[in-house]
């Protein structure tokens, strides 16, 4: 597995199934065009950029290149980086065709692209010495009442609208963007002030 400092943005569930496999770090869905709409998701992703920075990794159609120019004008250049896959003509296992432009998408390429295009990227590499720092986890919801308890998801909710993060962003998915965001002590003063 690469371990991958920055957040890894997506257009869809299947791309970040897909890179799951393949990296150890964050990876945002932009639910396709959806993130044009979305406010909170990005600034949610701005947030992520400030704080280390993205790579961008969409489908290399014409759509990917939309939702990729649209990162790359509403964040700055420094903050991101640019992931390309190759054009490969052929249709992914799941679906019945071909794409409308007929080429694969981040899901369906093989492995050995995606490690190439990151490696292109240039993609950080998260040291030893971040593993040591002790991290959020779906324990820690649990103990501050923002999970499985009574009040937890107007808790939960309030903890999202303070952050100015997604409201229907899912338990595990918090954990990796606090975690992202912020230490857990950090995260132990901003509840205690919730």
């Amino acid at each position: 597995m690469i371990k991958v400092k920055e957040a890894v943005i997506v257009e869809g569930k299947y791309d970040k199934i897909k890179l799951s496999s393949i990296i150890d770090g964050l990876i945002i869905e932009t639910n396709g065009f959806q993130i044009f709409k979305d406010k909170k998701q990005m600034n949610m992703i701005r947030k992520l950029a400030d704080k280390r920075g993205i790579l961008v990794l969409t489908d290399s159609d014409s759509a990917g290149f939309i939702i990729r120019n649209y990162l790359s004008g509403s964040i700055s250049a420094d903050k991101v980086k640019h992931a390309y896959i190759p054009d490969i003509f052929g249709k992914e296992k799941r679906k019945e065709k071909p794409s409308k432009e007929g080429k694969l998408g981040v899901e369906g390429v093989p492995v050995s692209e995606i490690e190439k295009a990151l490696k292109r990227a240039g993609v950080t590499c998260e040291t030893e010495e971040k593993k040591a720092e002790r991290k959020i986890n779906k324990t820690d919801l649990y103990i501050m009442g923002l999970s499985g308890g009574p009040n937890s998801a107007l808790k939960r909710k309030e903890l999202l609208k303070k952050l100015s993060l997604p409201e229907h962003l899912a338990a595990n998915s918090l954990v990796e963007v606090l975690n992202s965001m912020m230490s857990y002590n950090e995260f132990c003063s901003l509840i205690d002030k919730i």
